[in-house]
């Protein structure tokens, strides 16, 4: 679907409503109530009672956060690299993070379950929207919902809201898509579609210089595990798991240098 605007179709007259505003809010075409795309080339948005589905050629994505909840008890927060890398001192309820590359959400709900304000930034509007739908149907699950209460959402850029953000954030998580592997058949299907979403971070320099500019207590970088620093910018130490590499950054940025 590179390139190509999906419709909006509601599955249901339940849904027609919401389904027309989304299609006016991303300037879409709207299709009406339909069971299906109208054809197999037809790229759509699907609204109903399961939420927001993106359908393509290349499969189906929903949003569902569900599946993190293994990873959410206190036991398993204690194990994750991002989590670890985020460890600042003091009372963490009081502490402000931003994920400024959003995406699917889940980075910043292993940071909110860890006690952290979220601010999430997703410049994709299609992504934006899946996500905003998962983050709606978080909220009505007991043991997500105060989680996603400690969540906020904003579709848009990150790197004009980052440039001189005040409050200053204690904590700016950065995960540029990375590059597309050459065995396509090694990338999970929902990460194939999503690359025809939004290519691979092609910014990485300026939205490095403006998370520094916010001035957070630390900036963490989400890394393939061999991958080479984000903007060439050597980290003040790395944490490795079994396929990603967290690089952090820690203030004062000045003594950051250049590999």
């Amino acid at each position: 679907m590179a390139g190509k605007k999906p419709i909006v179709i509601a599955l249901s007259a339940d849904y027609a409503g919401e389904a027309e505003a989304l299609a006016q809010r991303l300037g879409l075409l709207w299709k009406g109530v339909a069971e299906g795309p109208g054809s197999a080339d037809d790229a759509a948005l699907r609204l109903g009672a399961d939420g927001l589905v993106l359908c393509a050629a290349e499969g189906e994505l929903r949003v569902d956060l569900t599946h993190m909840l293994p990873r959410l008890t206190q036991r398993n927060l204690a194990t994750e690299l991002l989590v670890k890398a985020a460890k600042v001192k003091g009372d963490r309820s009081q502490m402000f993070a931003v994920d400024a590359t959003a995406g699917f959400g889940e980075d910043a709900l292993l940071l909110a379950a860890a006690g952290f304000r979220v601010r999430l930034y997703e410049r994709n509007p299609y992504i934006a929207e899946l996500l905003a739908d998962a983050l709606r149907r978080a909220a009505e699950d007991p043991a997500l919902g105060p989680i996603v209460a400690r969540t906020e959402l904003v579709c848009g850029d990150s790197i004009p809201a980052l440039n001189g953000m005040t409050p200053a954030p204690d904590v700016i998580l950065l995960d540029p898509m990375f590059p597309e592997r050459t065995k396509s058949a090694a990338v999970r299907k929902k990460f194939q579609l999503l690359h025809h979403l939004e290519e691979p971070c092609a910014d990485g320099e300026e939205l490095l210089a403006a998370a520094m500019s916010a001035q957070p207590r630390r900036i963490v970088i989400k890394r393939p595990l061999k991958g080479e620093f984000l903007a060439g910018v050597k980290p003040s130490y790395s944490l490795s798991g079994k396929a990603v590499r967290v690089d952090v950054l820690i203030s004062p940025f000045s003594t950051i240098r250049r590999k």
